[in-house]
């Protein structure tokens, strides 16, 4: 089993010099819309940045002619990973499954200031969803009601979730399967934490540049493989961010 850990595009939130001016769920910059079309081409053929021919690396089973042969695609429920899941499941021939489980930390919220504070919203409802990615396939807990409604979540409860999902992954790592999880830099870094265990003193961070990819690759036994982290090759220098 292997999993390829990916962050999603660059971001509204994620271009903003003022962070007051956030939205709840944003949408995808043009950079952000032009990363995620490389992305998809890169999995789906193994070219970097644009090149004509194909590179590949083959220790990491991926090919010039498969790609990264990916044979499932999963996706968190904000719209930043929607749709940069989106084109990667046009390229690969996949139906993207949303994983509810897999969001940023924190959830939908906004942080209104004193005295408000953080107020949570419920996100993309599945009528909505449906409508923009009608080839997604979605859970019955998303609803007409959206899916999000916790307020704002503090970090410990993200930590636990990430635990969880970690324990998720390694139930499904006797499958032979080659699972792409479109996800968050946040909670990407959680959740590497919990898949590789603690490895210092202090608590690791997993940088994720917009569309970076980590590859852990489960072998027999539960021995875990850290393939590469943070692979950005598939972007020119100047739509790094």
């Amino acid at each position: 089993m292997e999993f390829f850990i990916i962050r999603h595009a660059q971001s509204t939130n994620n271009a903003l010099a003022d962070q007051r001016e956030r939205v709840c769920d944003p949408l995808l910059t043009e950079l952000g819309y032009r990363q995620a079309r490389f992305l998809a081409e890169h999995l789906a053929t193994g070219r970097n940045g644009g090149e004509e021919a194909s590179s590949g690396d083959p220790e990491a089973g991926i090919t010039g002619t498969t790609g990264y042969g990916v044979t499932r695609l999963v996706c968190s429920p904000m719209r930043r990973a929607l749709l940069t899941a989106q084109p990667i499941g046009r390229a690969l021939g996949l139906r993207p499954e949303v994983w509810l489980d897999i969001h940023e930390h924190g959830g939908i919220y906004l942080d209104h200031g004193e005295p408000v504070g953080k107020i949570g919203y419920p996100g993309i409802t599945r009528r909505e969803l449906l409508a923009e990615f009608p080839d997604f396939i979605v859970p019955d807990e998303l609803t007409e009601a959206g899916w999000w409604r916790d307020g704002y979540e503090e970090l410990e409860e993200c930590e636990a979730r990430a635990a969880a999902v970690a324990e998720k992954l390694h139930g499904l790592s006797s499958a032979d399967e080659r699972i792409a999880i479109v996800t968050h830099g946040g909670f990407s870094s959680l959740l590497l934490s919990h898949l590789l265990g603690p490895a210092y003193p202090q608590p690791a961070s997993y940088h994720h540049d917009n569309t970076g990819i980590s590859l852990i690759r489960f072998k027999p036994g539960g021995h875990i493989s850290v393939r590469f982290l943070n692979r950005i090759a598939h972007l020119p220098p100047d739509m790094i961010s």
